[in-house]
């Protein structure tokens, strides 16, 4: 990962860009600045922020309820794609969760996003259903993916 970009902790001044990622990232899909708000908000959200200078090229949230994960958004700016970010940016929410008594985390791919089901894979995230129709513009199935060891 490049050494100028930061985790850092989301907190209601990275809504903006995060919400501005989110557009160029998944245009039609994307949360607004003020989704981005509530989650910073929520004490049973965690979000990490990638920050180089002061632009957001990435963030990873989840929401955990009781003792399970979920994955609710990850986006890297093209820019800083296949450098180790999303890797760095998925490790803190596992972290988080092996940290939090969490016994699973786990979340929704598009099944045309090799990539990132590539590094889900790479992450121990096993493939264990499919959502049919899940993701719009355009329509296309998702594949829930979960990792059950948060201990690796």
């Amino acid at each position: 990962m490049d050494t100028r970009i930061t985790l850092l902790p989301m907190t209601e001044a990275y809504a903006p860009g995060a919400a501005r990622l989110d557009q160029i990232t998944f245009p039609g899909e994307a949360w607004s600045e003020e989704a981005f708000l509530r989650e910073a908000r929520t004490p049973s959200s965690f979000y990490v922020v990638a920050v180089l200078g002061e632009e957001v090229v990435g963030f990873a949230g989840m929401q955990q309820v009781l003792d399970e994960g979920y994955i609710t958004n990850i986006a890297v700016a093209e820019s800083c794609r296949r450098k180790g970010l999303g890797r760095a940016m998925l490790g803190a929410l596992i972290d988080h969760c092996r940290e939090s008594g969490a016994s699973f985390l786990t979340l929704e791919v598009r099944q045309s996003n090799a990539p990132a089901i590539a590094l889900y894979e790479s992450m121990g995230f096993l493939p264990e259903g499919r959502r049919k129709n899940f993701y719009r513009q355009p329509t296309e199935d998702a594949i829930l993916m979960t990792k059950r060891d948060l201990s690796l």
